[in-house]
């Protein structure tokens, strides 16, 4: 395979365009979902709540106003191919230049910090962005962007289990994640999951099962079963929308898994609130 050059001009270029579509637009499942959920309900304050969340779907790209307030701090998942080469700066370069041009340009909320302990002073661009980087067979650039609130993410949680431990008390753990959150992650929530690897891996497979399509079902059958149960049980707390009750208080779960050591078993659960943003390009 021959060697193939993408300058960081188009990098930019589509790269801005995402961010754009992702301030204004979530995924493109979850209108229907929501409508699904609206249709179920029974409670007649998240049946509001919901009606509220659809009109700002519809409203927001009309009149440029992002979806939420909080835009988040821009995840990146990045796929380099092994024949693939960038004429110009290193790519993390790249992406941070462009989201601190296109929050300028959008009016984004700076929402990052340099320092989390002692100074906590705002960075006021939004940079840096979360970056992951691997390299994959061929010759393309795939990006993985989101944008991730901050009040889902505090809600988060990881547990290093011991072999020993049954699937009930996997699903415990992510229903005690949702319960112990209540309104805090705006739910209706994507529940992102990740079985498997070692401590800092696990959080990246549950970050990663949040670019899932919403509707998908996991090609392992056991998972699928798994997450089909585990969607029920988060929505029989009756924790709702927004967590003033109701019938739904998830979407969707996704699970990923990986291998991993003989005496581990972590788990690592990544909740999403109803502003599910984000999207692939491929270079």
């Amino acid at each position: 395979m021959a060697y193939r050059y993408v300058s960081h001009e188009t990098i930019r270029s589509e790269l801005a365009n995402a961010l754009k579509h992702i301030t204004f637009n979530p995924d493109p499942e979850l209108p229907a979902l929501l409508k699904s959920a609206l249709a179920n309900e029974t409670s007649e304050i998240s049946k509001d709540i919901l009606k509220c969340m659809l009109k700002n779907i519809e409203l927001a790209p009309k009149i440029e106003i992002p979806l939420c307030q909080d835009t988040g701090s821009l995840v990146v998942f990045a796929e380099i191919g092994n024949h693939c080469i960038i004429n110009g700066p290193p790519l993390p370069e790249i992406i941070n230049e462009t989201l601190i041009k296109t929050s300028a340009e959008l009016y984004l909320r700076p929402s990052i910090l340099k320092d989390p302990l002692l100074q906590r002073e705002n960075t006021g661009n939004n940079a840096p962005a979360v970056i992951h980087i691997s390299i994959v067979e061929g010759d393309k650039l795939k990006l993985q962007i989101a944008q991730k609130g901050g009040g889902a993410e505090n809600m988060s949680q990881l547990k290093m289990f011991t072999p020993s431990a049954k699937v009930d008390a996997i699903k415990n753990f992510v229903v005690e994640t949702v319960t112990l959150a209540k309104g805090n992650a705006c739910p209706p929530l994507i529940i992102g999951i990740g079985i498997g690897g070692n401590f800092e891996t696990c959080a990246l497979l549950a970050k990663k099962a949040l670019f899932q399509t919403l509707t998908a079902k996991n090609p392992i059958e056991q998972y699928a079963i798994l997450e089909q149960e585990i969607l029920k049980s988060v929505n029989e707390t009756g924790i709702g929308v927004q967590g003033l009750g109701g019938k739904t208080t998830a979407l969707a779960v996704h699970i990923l898994n990986a291998p991993c050591h003989i005496a581990s078993l972590p788990v690592a659960v990544n909740l999403q609130c109803h502003s599910h943003r984000h999207i692939e390009i491929v270079i």
